[in-house]
């Protein structure tokens, strides 16, 4: 008899996961998809609640073939998506956690997409229930894109379909090394390798759900840890992408989104101690990876923390940070007939304090919402220029009137 491939493995590594598990597990019995066409891998990692018996009354009574497996706690969620993804057989893999859930046609919409549009990953649509989910990615479905010219660089969590021959190709699997940010790290590696990436922006794939037994692992684990996983996730980017405005885009993510909230509103409650030593943990990050290029890509409060945080300057930025806190609008100062905006942030054009001009100068889309502001790029100088040119050579008798160099 032969034995079918199925098309998906649903990944689900569960600890300590009831009562969330049965709405979890409930979804996945739902789904549109042919049975047949699925198999489910659970890692029950060391569960002490009720997770592994109610796991194996699954596995007797789901419509699709269900492995459960048993295994002292790993202490993260790498360890068990990592064994079931050793043993899974399907031809894409798709990893959910056992306190969320899936839309009933999630994954028949999803297999369906990486077939048609022969794509490595699909983003399913994501909805927060009693927590914030990621929004700016899901604004339009998209058969085809990449992580250059759309937002999934922002939501790099692991719930996505992968293809499965694309992470046997490069041997990829979740670091266990991390205890926060692996899937990012795991996530963002599927993107830069990936022969295209869909998104399913029309329909809600994933149900991210937040508990309210603080148990979920986001919310676990010292400010370490979060250095640790920026770390890996500005390597991964510099080890992948060759340096220029490709890669200054993606580390746009590990600053904006890890590493600069330790340098937020937490900073006025730490100790001198931490606060020294988020400086000295950040220093080889900013040494590495903080450019111009990066720079300029942030909103003004965001380059200016994290320019103080490269120049190791404590007081300053403490004083940034508050003025962040209180949520004040910093003062707009137009130059050059409008188009140069500056945010006066704290110590902007202080002399003691000597930060550059450059700093304070937002970009054209931070500009636009002051009154005033007139956008013109370098093409906009050059026509200016060139009309100015043009009225010297007309009043000295150069050019006539109907614009033809006269004969000397």
């Amino acid at each position: 008899m032969t034995v079918t491939q199925p098309d998906v493995t649903v990944i689900i590594g569960a600890y300590e996961a009831m009562p969330y598990l049965v709405e979890c597990l409930d979804s996945v019995a739902a789904q549109t998809i042919d049975p047949e066409r699925i198999e489910v891998i659970a890692v029950n990692d060391g569960s002490s609640d009720g997770t592994g018996e109610y796991l194996e009354r699954f596995a007797q009574r789901a419509p699709m073939p269900v492995t459960v497996i048993r295994q002292e706690n790993s202490g993260g969620p790498s360890g068990p998506r990592n064994v079931g993804l050793a043993k899974a057989a399907g031809r894409y893999v798709f990893f959910l956690d056992a306190d969320d859930r899936l839309g009933p046609e999630a994954l028949e919409r999803m297999v369906a997409m990486a077939d048609r549009a022969g794509t490595d990953v699909v983003l399913g649509r994501v909805e927060g229930v009693n927590r914030n989910a990621p929004k700016s990615m899901w604004g339009k479905t998209l058969e085809r894109t990449d992580v250059y010219s759309s937002h999934i660089k922002f939501t790099l969590s692991a719930q996505k379909l992968f293809r499965r021959e694309l992470l046997q190709r490069h041997g990829m699997r979740f670091d266990e090394s991390l205890f926060t940010g692996e899937d990012a790290l795991f996530t963002m590696e599927a993107y830069l390798r990936a022969n295209g990436v869909s998104v399913i922006a029309d329909y809600t794939c994933y149900y991210l759900v937040g508990r309210d037994d603080g148990k979920h692992v986001t919310k676990s684990g010292g400010y370490t840890l979060r250095f640790d996983s920026a770390r890996a996730l500005m390597n991964l980017i510099a080890g992948l992408v060759p340096e220029g405005p490709r890669r200054d885009q993606l580390m746009v993510r590990p600053f904006t989104v890890t590493l600069l909230p330790q340098f937020g509103p937490r900073l006025l409650k730490d100790g001198d101690d931490v606060r020294r030593h988020k400086l000295e943990l950040a220093a080889p990050l900013m040494d590495a990876h903080w450019n111009q290029g990066v720079a300029r890509l942030l909103k003004v409060e965001e380059r200016l923390r994290l320019h103080l945080v490269a120049e190791q300057r404590l007081e300053p930025l403490l004083d940034v940070v508050e003025f962040v806190r209180a949520k004040k609008q910093a003062a707009a100062l137009l130059e050059r007939r409008g188009r140069r905006v500056y945010l006066a942030y704290p110590h902007f054009r202080d002399r003691a304090a000597g930060i550059p001009d450059s700093v304070y100068l937002a970009s054209p889309r931070e500009a636009r919402a002051f009154p005033g502001y007139r956008e013109g790029g370098a093409e906009s100088v050059l026509r200016r220029a060139a009309r100015k040119v043009r009225r010297m050579l007309t009043s000295s008798g150069k050019v006539t009137p109907g614009g033809t160099a006269a004969a000397t």
